[in-house]
């Protein structure tokens, strides 16, 4: 579970942004989980196999994006404030 806490707490990882979509569905105690879970299997094949670890590559979907943008805006919405945005390439 602590190598899940330090796995979330990095940069720009794969695993912080798997623990991000699991958060909202499962809760953060059973997120953190899920993440030492693939921590434990990666580690497993890395040792079995006797190769380097390399991270999944990240996939930077525009939709994706975009749906946290509507999400974010929503919150804030809801939180009180107007806001107005303008898009920045």
């Amino acid at each position: 579970m602590e190598c899940g806490w330090g796995a979330t707490r990095k940069k720009d990882g794969y695993l912080k942004r798997k623990f991000a979509s699991l958060v909202t569905r499962r809760g953060k105690k059973k997120a953190l989980m899920a993440i030492g879970h693939k921590i434990i299997i990666s580690v497993y094949f890395v040792l079995k196999d006797k190769t380097e670890y390399k991270e999944p590559l990240l996939n930077d979907d525009p939709k994706r994006k975009s749906k946290q943008i509507k999400n974010y805006i929503a919150k804030l919405k809801e939180l009180g404030y107007d806001i107005d945005i303008k898009h920045v390439a």
